[in-house]
């Protein structure tokens, strides 16, 4: 025993059967506590590679769904456009009202009803073949 200062400092003497004992327990907490790394780590992964395919699925659908979208905002600009083209239809529609007078029973002018002349094929036919020789149409030889 060495004295140092107002304490003793005694050397434990361990037996080698205590010694081995203690080895045999820090090799098996070792181990438990290796195969609760082990556990932790492969719980990790398998939530990883869930929340991956996961996030993967929902990226598939948010791109369908932004198609979808932009081809609605596709469908509504060309309503934009074919409503501002009614508008404007409208509009000079309704600006012309105002140019044109409406008419009174002295401002109209009657005409006489022409009679239609009833021609039949064969005159029709007859007739053009005769303008076609005048016109030389039908031209003989070269």
């Amino acid at each position: 025993m060495k004295p140092y200062g107002n304490q003793l400092n005694f050397k434990k003497k361990v037996s080698y059967e205590s010694k081995k004992n203690s080895e045999k327990i820090s090799i098996i907490n070792i181990k438990f506590i290796n195969q609760i790394f082990d556990t932790i780590n492969i719980s990790l992964l398998i939530l990883i590679f869930t929340l991956f395919f996961l996030s993967f699925d929902s990226q598939r659908k948010w791109s369908n769904t932004y198609k979808i979208l932009s081809q609605t905002r596709a469908i509504n600009n060309n309503l934009i456009d074919y409503i501002s083209k009614i508008e404007n239809f409208y509009i000079i529609e309704l600006e012309s009202l105002n140019i044109y007078r409406k008419t009174k029973p002295e401002d109209l002018i009657y005409l006489d009803k022409l009679i239609e002349k009833k021609e039949s094929l064969l005159s029709k036919n007859l007739r053009s073949f005769i303008e076609g020789f005048s016109d030389s149409r039908y031209q003989k030889g070269y």
